[in-house]
């Protein structure tokens, strides 16, 4: 069966994004709504700008909290960013019949990220299927210089039959 087949409706986590964020500071109310199910992305202060099947946008603000020692931002905090920009793609893209689980995430240094970085995970509709697969992971500057490229492995999986 087609992947269309399976996914006829939105999921839970892209029709909670379309409600709220119908309401004033709604993409930030939802960044803490995700932060709440996940907390550690919260350390990082993240901020959905933009959410659609097989996308996701993550902000980080570059401030003294997520500093390394030359006062760029951490990778560690991209790596964060990228992560929950993963996360909620995967939640709000995922066919219905289908589970997700990350395996392992890969990332090269591009670039310093000495500005506030924009975090981008995005995927195909034809990437939704059984095994193993990679999501691409992009961290940008505001000059739009990519500081941190990779990809996250995601083991996808039928879901069990109800019961």
């Amino acid at each position: 069966m087609s992947n269309a087949a399976h996914n006829n409706k939105p999921t839970k986590v892209m029709s909670l994004y379309k409600r709220v964020t119908r309401l004033p500071f709604g993409n930030k109310i939802f960044s803490l709504m995700v932060c709440r199910m996940a907390p550690y992305f919260g350390t990082v202060n993240p901020f959905i700008s933009e959410l659609k099947v097989n996308k996701c946008v993550c902000l980080i603000k570059k401030r003294k909290s997520v500093h390394n020692h030359i006062k760029t931002v951490h990778v560690i905090a991209i790596c964060n960013g990228l992560e929950m920009a993963m996360g909620t793609m995967a939640e709000a893209s995922i066919p219905n019949h289908l589970r997700w689980i990350p395996k392992g995430m890969s990332v090269d240094y591009t670039a310093k990220a000495g500005s506030d970085i924009t975090c981008v995970a995005e995927v195909t509709p034809e990437q939704w299927a059984v095994g193993d697969m990679l999501v691409a992971v992009t961290a940008y500057d505001t000059e739009g210089v990519v500081v941190v490229r990779g990809s996250i492995k995601l083991w996808i999986s039928e879901k069990p039959p109800k019961k």
